[in-house]
This record gives structure tokens, C-alpha cells and sequence, in this order.
């Protein structure tokens, strides 16, 4: 049975930091308060996205964006993934 999208517990910063990891994405900086993953897609395109050094969950509307717009991809592909 799977939960609705609404019900579903929304990921932490730990948990998206491990699907870049296991899908590809290489750290390319470090510094001040976020890490900065990328990967270069077959076709050339860049997929470029920051994870906080906090801690805690993503907020619900920062994570869609994060999803669509920098990763490409939807909520279902992320949690299968991870």
C-alpha cells in the first residue's frame, strides 16, 4: 500500500545528499554552507543542485523545486532510488 503524497514524511538534507551520491553526482565545492553536486547528463546537459550542511527535513516547496528544476526528476523516481 502505498501512502499519499501529503502523508508521505518529507526527506531530510542527509537522505537527498545520499540519492546524488548513488545516482551519479560528484561533490564540486565544499565551501561556506552548502555542498554543490553535479552530473553531466548523455546529452551534455548539467544537472547542478546544493545541499545544506544542516540538518532536518527540506521543506515541502524547496524540495519539489529541487526535484524538478535541478535534478529533473519527480518524487517517485527519488525514493526509488535512494
Amino acid at each position: 500500500m502505498r501512502l499519499h503524497p501529503c502523508c508521505m514524511a518529507m526527506p531530510s538534507w542527509s537522505d537527498l545528499e545520499r540519492y546524488l551520491l548513488s545516482n551519479g553526482f560528484v561533490l564540486v565545492r565544499a565551501s561556506g554552507r552548502d555542498k554543490i553536486y553535479e552530473r553531466v547528463e548523455p546529452d551534455g546537459t548539467i544537472r547542478r543542485t546544493a545541499v545544506s550542511k544542516g540538518t532536518g527535513e527540506i521543506g515541502k516547496g524547496l524540495f519539489r523545486r529541487i526535484l524538478k528544476q535541478q535534478l529533473g526528476i519527480d518524487r517517485q523516481t527519488f525514493d526509488h532510488n535512494k
